[in-house]
């Protein structure tokens, strides 16, 4: 026993050696070396790079790095006027929700900014010692620097003259783009960004306009302030748009041309969404310089790729009710942390949030009918995380950057298609995985025929124990010979398929004259029964009178007299009949 107990000892003792030479092993290997800034290499400002390292990236996304070498320029370009103008680049960029888009643009404009500031700064450093030299060699008091006036008083007022310009369709995507711009700012200083948008106060956004470097704008709002002289695009260099789809539909396409026309001085434009439909690509030319004949395309992911980390689901409902029985399903998950619900209209919102809160869900709605400081307090609770569900129109399908939004529910379906690549892309942020479930009625198929052939990805229909419809529902749009689908139109209901011949006397084959009242197919005509072109077919005895339903008995030539009812009556016998003969 003793002998065993000994071997024993030695065993573990030699195996906890052998443990602790590991670990001194593993202490002693070299760690992996860290990759390089990616930021760094791409040459942006050290002020930029440390703003972007404090909100935890150091290397760009795919659209990043692609479109930031492409829209700065060149080294030691800005010290020329004239020949600069041919050195930047139009840009028109496509990919999808959530790859980065906002930092693809304002880097590259912020840190041309930023090089131009750096530059004026030093050159006004060296016209003053410049001037200091000259009146000290001539024997005067050096000059003195110039006191900064205060931009508050009236009569120290000037229009502001920002040189970038960034265009968005909604206030709240403005606001957003806004508030990113001012996080990488942090470290530069000087430079000032300033929001406008409509439905706040003017005196307070006139304030923040003076000495604004960069204005992020809706186009309404804008052009006020610059038609009542607040504000003087003649100085803007470069213009960016974004969500360029939407901007260049009918509703902004005559402000976008006023701003165009306004900003015709500009160095660079740059348009960015994550769709770009044909006709949209043809509008985006004119805005470009030359009609567009330099412009670079940048396309990192279409529409029509699959977002790999959002799941993608669709349940169909026979009723309004049902569906909303299937929501209240989803919406009692555990998983769900905060979740966006879509609605189509601002009537359906408001109802399905107050239906919401009265079964105790903490959910708010948004939609565009509501002043904008409501609309602002009910997004910073929702980024806060003091509301869970947020009950939207498309007024939320761009520009919501949460990334506490694990789920995206379509309870109502978008009316454009590409809408719906928006909606879901409130998930599933910055490489996170998301979940987009649909629910679509019978009658809502051809939407979702739209969507399918959008996005060329066909719907996977799933249901629910206990809660499946009771209506037959096509799964996928059927796909014609070619692999394409079948057209824009609805397709083809399951249930129609497979029925046996039409019954006799409602096929096609006899739908003759002689087959509609009896029943009987007609007889087969042929050429040679049709009467001689210009001959008039024989009458038989005129049959006249009403018809009585199932029958069809002739009756004699006189018809008896005329129904009761409107007559025509000639207007001089009706002065004459008002008063009768005595």
């Amino acid at each position: 026993m003793t002998d065993t107990f000994d071997v024993t000892e030695d065993l573990s003792s030699s195996s906890s050696l052998d443990l602790q030479a590991a670990d001194i092993a593993l202490d002693a290997a070299p760690p992996e070396p860290a990759l390089p800034n990616g930021f760094v290499l791409l040459g942006l400002a050290p002020e930029l790079v440390q703003a972007v390292e404090d909100l935890g990236f150091t290397q760009p996304t795919a659209v990043q790095e692609r479109a930031i070498a492409l829209a700065l320029p060149e080294k030691g370009d800005d010290q020329a006027s004239d020949a600069c103008k041919q050195l930047f680049i139009d840009l028109m960029v496509s990919s999808q929700t959530g790859s980065g888009k906002t930092a693809a643009f304002l880097l590259p404009v912020l840190h041309t900014l930023l090089t131009q500031q750096q530059q004026a700064a030093a050159d006004e450093r060296l016209a003053f010692e410049r001037a200091a030299q000259e009146a000290a060699a001539k024997g005067e008091a050096p000059p003195k620097r110039p006191k900064r006036k205060d931009p508050t008083n009236a009569r120290h007022f000037k229009p502001a003259t920002p040189g970038a310009l960034v265009l968005c369709p909604t206030r709240e995507l403005a606001q957003q783009v806004a508030h990113d711009g001012i996080d990488l700012v942090k470290h530069c200083r000087g430079l000032r960004i300033a929001n406008v948008v409509g439905g706040m106060p003017y005196q307070l956004q006139i304030a923040k306009l003076q000495n604004a470097n960069l204005v992020v704008a809706t186009p309404g709002r804008l052009l006020d302030l610059q038609r009542s002289g607040q504000i003087d695009l003649s100085q803007v260099q470069f213009l960016v748009v974004d969500e360029a789809d939407r901007m260049l539909d009918l509703g902004f396409s005559d402000d976008l041309a006023d701003i165009n026309h306004l900003t015709e001085q500009r160095r660079q434009t740059m348009m960015f969404s994550a769709t770009f439909a044909p006709r949209i690509q043809q509008l985006a030319m004119r805005v470009m310089h030359d009609n567009g004949a330099s412009v670079k395309r940048i396309q990192i992911d279409n529409p029509q790729e699959k977002h790999s980390n959002i799941k993608q689901v669709l349940f169909w409902a026979d009723t309004p009710q049902h569906k909303r029985l299937l929501l209240d399903h989803w919406l009692r998950d555990s998983n769900i942390d905060q979740a966006i619900v879509f609605a189509s209209t601002q009537v359906e919102c408001d109802g399905l949030a107050n239906d919401l809160q009265q079964e105790g869900f903490s959910a708010v709605a948004l939609h565009g009918a509501l002043s904008q400081g409501l609309r602002n307090r009910r997004l910073m609770a929702l980024r806060q995380g003091q509301v869970q569900i947020l009950v939207a129109t498309d007024v939320a399908a761009r520009g919501i950057d949460v990334p506490t939004i694990t789920h995206v529910f379509n309870f109502g379906l978008p009316m454009k298609a590409e809408d719906y690549t928006h909606r879901i892309g409130r998930t599933g942020r910055a490489g996170r995985d998301g979940l987009a479930v649909t629910f679509a009625e019978f009658r809502d198929r051809r939407r979702i025929s739209d969507i399918e052939f959008y996005s060329k990805q066909p719907f996977k229909a799933e249901v629910i124990p206990g809660l499946e419809p009771k209506q037959r529902f096509p799964q996928t749009r059927p796909q014609d010979d070619r692999g394409g689908s079948r057209g824009r139109g609805a397709p083809r209901d399951s249930r129609f398929e497979g029925r046996g011949p039409a019954p006799e006397g409602r096929g096609f084959e006899g739908r003759g004259f002689e087959g509609r009242a009896s029943g009987r197919p007609a007889a087969p005509r042929s050429f040679a029964d049709r009467p001689p072109l210009g001959a008039k077919p024989a009458r038989g005895p005129r049959q006249v009178g009403a018809q009585s339903f199932g029958q069809d008995a002739p009756r004699s030539e006189y018809a008896g007299p005329k129904p009761a009812g409107k007559v025509f009556v000639p207007r001089d016998f009706k002065k004459r009949a008002a008063k009768p003969s005595r």
